[in-house]
């Protein structure tokens, strides 16, 4: 090291000398051998020197690969190579490298007794702090032995130790080091600021006041002071210090500071009630991560409110959203009491609604509960009956001074709001005959509502109390016109018949809104009781009565073309589906299948195979495809083509794989093979029914027609190998089997239910994998649902629906969803009804299962659900008001329940 400080004239002699020694050496090489080691030394002394030279230099790359070349070649217990070693870490720290913290950590360990130690500690530890690397910083920092410095040292210490902790947040070890500094010439004021910020971080405002105020004014430091003293008197309450020294600062503050020094002076003169001069500064604040939270609104709607600026207080109230507090609860009163002000009645009951939920202040619940119930009855409540409120309201407030008053609205909203189960409540002991006439209108509401509701029975009830309670005429005739609806819906449908027949002969206003579908409803009874002359002469009288329902219009075409069809009267029957055909409305594909059949029926089998391919050119996602096909395909066989028609059986196979159409046509194919002679290829289509739809109808044929054809080939003992592996069919028992299944079937068809049943039974205890399981199973199930013991039916009913699908299976989907519902279980009711929706070809039988879906869907509160299937609902033709309105309540009542308050009220508008 010494060879850092020699003068210029000693330089000079040096070199002098290193001349005449390497002129010397190089003459006397050879024999002054013994002089190699000292010689060696002072190259490296001088290799030494320069190094230091390129580390003073700030030449770290150089000064690191000359000090890592020279260490070796000092002795270990040198202090030549203790420096290398100190100095190529030093350097390999400087430039980044990765082993440096290491290098200088062997450095001290290597050499613990090193003077350079306390140094290395200090000096590592203050180029960390200079490049801003605190957690190095301290890490080295945290090393250093403080008795050895001087107090100039150990203050610089002190305040880079602090500082590396307070850039850590390490506040509180932080302050520790501060407040050794608090009265040093050198350090004081800047310790005083860290110290002043960290109590101020910890509420610490006494502290923080003093320390902060003491460098308010150095130009260095006390730039944002002003900001924090601002901040600890509005913090402290002391409102009109903090603006005195707030406002002055707000011109040079930055731009966060600006938004934080406009919040301080907002809310001081908010606080001071200058509300005016509050506004200003209250919207120029920014908000935290530049978003306002609810309370920032609320002082800003207050403000407005509180000058009588109703239109921005509403705006500001209306942004405070998700709040559950007692600042949402006074927003959303005085929200409301703008509101009222501006003349927003609807808005004004939503906000008092809103803040009489919220339990954090009594009185402001209290008034905002009297204030909703009364706007509740002035303008009706989108979110429940006005009754139920007014009756919530005094029982939440017994002895409210405004009880007598809430009570007499709560009589007459009633009524106003369709509460008639209320209201026939109150006024059931009143004998005056002004009550008793509203007494029989309200029986009559009453009824109306719980036949939308769909509970039958009691609608009938209150229709029978408004039948028998005169004292209205056209409410009387109006009871007997909905006590026949009623009575269709239960499939009573003689007593409809007679009810809506009595109603027509009543007389009554034109105008009742009952007198408009009664033919139509009159031609239906008739077609439910399958008089179809008398159904059919009904339509056409409705028809000719010019009715302005679309609807209604296309559907009585529908079945007057029905009636005719099941008359035989083909042509009239065609006629009338033309018609529905021409007004492409809805089951236009239904009458375009029905005029196709008509065809065949009077001959023109041509016409019908042109119809059925129009068919199903027109109609690609028609359910009555499969039937299409079918029918295609007969008629092709009727017509001698047998290649188009065994295409177009193909086409049903393949594009209606779960048709019961299916097992029909694989036979009808193996009857084509085996009428023209191809054998092989007929009993491969037996034999396929027999495998994939055992147990039915088909199945039984199909092994028949394998057996005629065995035998005409000679084959029988391959038939036998065959049949035996078939376990509904027992060749053995074969006639025990039709005799039993025969006796029980002639019972069902005449009726003898009491003595089908137990037949039944019988037959399936005998043979449950029989020729007839399936419609043992179907008739024993048709026969106890006949006999209400509905209980009984499911174990029947499922095993026709588990079998491949057959011409059972969708009336035994329908029976058994009954059956679930009738008891109350949607568990089991919702895969049936999935599966009848899915597999239905019958619309009613579709519509059942959707609108029970709905109600499903509802009941289990899957509420996006019950939606999807009131909208799927409200789509179908041929819907009953009943159902309409059950799928308008659902979709209301989900739409409360998951909050889409706008959705509810269009519902319930509806």
């Amino acid at each position: 090291m010494y060879g850092l400080f020699l003068t210029p004239k000693m330089k000079r002699q040096k070199m002098k000398h290193r001349t005449i020694w390497f002129v010397s050496l190089f003459l006397f090489f050879s024999s002054l051998g013994f002089a190699q080691k000292s010689d060696i030394y002072t190259n490296s002394l001088r290799d030494y020197n320069h190094a230091v030279e390129l580390y003073n230099n700030r030449d770290f790359v150089a000064a690191k690969h000359l000090f890592n070349k020279l260490k070796s070649q000092f002795d270990d217990s040198s202090e030549k190579k203790a420096n290398c070693e100190y100095y190529e870490a030093f350097c390999a720290i400087r430039l980044g490298d990765q082993n440096g913290d290491q290098m200088m950590r062997n450095f001290v360990e290597r050499y613990p007794t090193s003077t350079k130690q306390n140094t290395a500690f200090l000096e590592v530890g203050d180029y960390y702090f200079k490049n801003a690397n605190y957690p190095y910083a301290l890490k080295w920092y945290k090393r250093v032995e403080t008795r050895n410095l001087s107090i100039g040292q150990e203050e610089d210490y002190n305040f880079k130790y602090g500082y590396g902790l307070f850039a850590m947040h390490s506040y509180q070890r932080a302050k520790e080091y501060f407040q050794k500094l608090l009265t040093s010439q050198e350090y004081g004021s800047q310790a005083k600021y860290y110290y002043g910020f960290i109590a101020y971080q910890d509420d610490d405002y006494e502290n923080a006041n003093r320390y902060l105020s003491q460098i308010a004014d150095d130009k260095e430091l006390g730039d944002d002071v002003p900001y924090y003293m601002a901040n600890i008197k509005f913090k402290t309450g002391k409102f009109q210090e903090a603006i005195e020294i707030a406002e002055p600062f707000l011109a040079k503050a930055d731009r966060n500071q600006h938004s934080e020094i406009s919040k301080i002076i907002g809310e001081s003169y908010f606080n001071l009630e200058q509300y005016g001069k509050a506004i200003p500064h209250l919207k120029n604040y920014k908000g935290k991560r530049r978003r306002w939270n609810n309370t920032d609104y609320y002082m800003l709607g207050y403000a407005y409110y509180k000058q009588q600026d109703f239109e921005n207080a509403i705006a500001y109230f209306n942004k405070i959203i998700g709040g559950n507090n007692a600042v949402a609860q006074n927003a959303y009163y005085h929200l409301a009491e703008c509101y009222l002000e501006t003349d927003q009645k609807t808005e004004a009951l939503n906000a008092f609604r809103n803040a009489s939920q919220m339990d954090y202040d009594n009185d402001i619940k209290k008034d905002a509960w009297l204030n909703y119930a009364k706007l509740s009855y002035e303008i009706g409540n989108p979110y429940k009956s006005v009754p139920d409120v007014l009756q919530e309201y005094l029982d939440t407030y017994p002895k409210s001074e405004a009880k007598d008053e809430i009570n007499e609205l709560l009589i007459s909203a009633y009524i106003t709001s369709k509460d008639y189960e209320g209201a026939l409540q109150a006024l059931k002991d009143k004998k005056d005959a002004g009550n008793r006439e509203v007494y029989q209108k309200v029986a009559l509401y009453r009824g109306i509502q719980l036949f939308n509701d769909n509970s039958l029975n009691d609608a009938k009830e209150h229709f029978e109390v408004a039948i028998n309670e005169p004292r209205e005429n056209s409410i009387t005739a109006r009871g007997i016109f909905w006590k026949a609806e009623t009575d269709y819906l239960l499939n009573n449908f003689n007593d409809a018949l007679v009810g809506f027949q009595q109603y027509d002969g009543m007389r009554k206003p034109d105008t009742l809104a009952e007198n408009k579908n009664l033919g139509y409803n009159i031609a239906y009874a008739y077609f439910k009781l399958k008089d179809y002359n008398k159904a059919g002469d009904q339509f056409q009288k409705y028809l000719n009565s010019n009715p302005d329902d679309d609807a209604r219009i296309n559907d009585s075409y529908l079945r007057l073309g029905d009636t005719y069809f099941v008359s035989s009267n083909y042509k009239k029957a065609i006629e009338a589906y033309n018609k529905v055909i021409e007004a492409n409305g809805i089951d236009t594909d239904y009458a375009h299948f029905q005029r196709a059949i008509s065809y065949g029926f009077i001959g023109k089998n041509n016409t019908k195979i042109d119809d059925l391919t129009a068919f199903l050119s027109t109609y690609p996602t028609s359910t009555l495809r499969d039937d299409a096909y079918y029918e295609l395909g007969n008629s092709y066989v009727r017509a001698d083509n047998n290649d188009e028609a065994l295409k177009t059986y193909d086409k049903l196979l393949k594009y209606h794989k779960r048709s019961s159409y299916v097992p029909k046509a694989l036979l009808k194919q193996g009857l084509i093979y085996y009428n023209t002679e191809r054998d092989n290829q007929a009993l491969d289509k037996y034999r396929r029914v027999v495998k994939e739809f055992p147990n039915t109808d088909e199945a039984k044929q199909a092994v028949s027609n394998a057996r005629q054809i065995y035998v005409d080939l000679g084959r029988v003992d391959e038939y036998a190998d065959w049949v035996k592996d078939i376990d509904f069919v027992n060749v053995t028992d074969a006639d025990l089997d039709n005799d039993m299944y025969e006796s029980a079937e002639k019972q069902y068809l005449q009726n003898n239910r009491k003595k089908a049943i137990p037949a039944f039974r019988k037959y399936i205890e005998r043979f449950p994998n029989g020729v007839h399981a399936l419609q043992a199973n179907f008739y024993l199930a048709e026969s106890l649902f006949a006999e209400n013991k509905l209980g009984q039916t499911e174990k029947y009913y499922s095993f026709v629906i588990d079998q491949e699908r057959n011409e059972f299976t969708e009336q035994a989907l329908s029976r058994l969803a009954q059956v679930y519902l009738e008891a109350n279980q949607w568990a089991k009711a919702m895969p049936v009804l999935e599966r009848l929706e899915e597999q239905a070809d019958f619309p009613q039988n579709i519509t059942f299962a959707q609108s029970n879906l709905m109600k499903g869907h509802y009941a289990l509160e899957h509420y996006q659900q019950a939606v999807a299937y009131a909208e799927k609902v409200l789509q179908r033709s041929k819907l009953e008001n009943r159902v309409k309105s059950d799928a308008k309540v659902i979709i209301a009542r989900s739409a409360i329940k998951t909050g889409d308050e706008d959705k509810a009220q269009e519902a319930y508008k509806e």
